[in-house]
């Protein structure tokens, strides 16, 4: 990509965070977008005076980033590509073996989706009854102190659940149809059950691999599918940006037999143009 535009949303005094700033020079961005949310989906997509049009947008954000992308990827106006709806987050805890006193870790992992957006998705999947019982509790006993707690409680209420299953399988029924951004496998075997997730968009290994790390610096992108498009779509990657080009090459004696086919079929399609085009080319 020869162009890099980054928008960030200034700070309350206009200027930008250092921090994005150096990633910006690390990144070689061409230009940087003083704007968040939709308005800057939008300056991208269609350009301004100071911000050149851009051919993708990709990254996450709110419902309404979300939205502005989904819109701009259908205006003829913008023609412009996305990578795929990313927003707002969601998360799935399933849980197995866990040990009562683990329960914080696991209330805490919920929370910290849910604190991102009033409209979060924070669910649990548990076969145990006594361990939903003891994740609710420390929901509730976490959210007293919690800065945020306004928007994580408005999160749990829209759109949080906590879901008891018979066994594992079913679990992995649940898993699979919601399709969930973030998917945490606190279980003694994660290679086992992994092997069975069809639908996610980051999956996060064992007890000690919290999707916090993930937000910061497990590795992978973190640009994930949300709203049930994980059952088509993959996390943010290279391949994102790049594109291919189909390239076909007929010599002159391998013309003789696709020529042949063509205009057959193109007699079929009554293209008469496209069966003379062909057949010209045989000998």
């Amino acid at each position: 990509c020869k162009t890099i535009v980054l928008a960030t949303p200034p700070r309350s005094d206009g200027s930008i965070a250092p921090e994005v700033l150096y990633v910006a020079d690390k990144i070689q961005a061409t230009c940087i977008v003083c704007a968040g949310g939709a308005q800057a989906v939008g300056a991208m997509a269609y350009g301004t005076q100071s911000v050149p049009k851009v051919d993708k947008i990709v990254g996450p954000g709110n419902q309404y980033v979300t939205a502005a992308k989904m819109l701009v990827q259908n205006e003829v106006d913008a023609l412009v590509s996305i990578d795929m709806p990313a927003g707002p987050s969601e998360v799935l805890v399933y849980a197995e073996g866990v040990a009562n006193d683990k329960a914080d870790w696991l209330a805490m992992d919920l929370l910290s989706q849910a604190e991102h957006d009033t409209v979060a998705q924070a669910i649990f999947v548990t076969p145990s009854e006594p361990l939903l019982k003891k994740v609710a509790q420390e929901i509730e006993k976490a959210l007293v102190d919690l800065p945020k707690a306004d928007i994580a409680k408005a999160a749990i209420a829209n759109r949080g659940a906590l879901i008891l299953v018979k066994d594992r399988a079913e679990g992995i029924e649940v898993i699979n149809r919601i399709a969930p951004e973030h998917l945490e496998l606190s279980v003694d075997d994660p290679e086992a059950m992994v092997k069975d997730v069809r639908h996610a968009g980051a999956i996060f290994m064992g007890r000690y691999t919290p999707e916090a790390i993930g937000d910061y610096c497990a590795g992978p992108n973190h640009v994930l599918p949300t709203s049930g498009t994980a059952r088509f779509s993959s996390p943010l990657g290279v391949y994102d940006f790049q594109k291919k080009s189909s390239i076909i090459y007929c010599s002159e004696q391998g013309s003789q037999t696709l020529a042949k086919t063509a205009d057959i079929l193109a007699v079929e399609e009554n293209l008469d143009a496209h069966a003379r085009s062909a057949r010209y080319r045989i000998k």
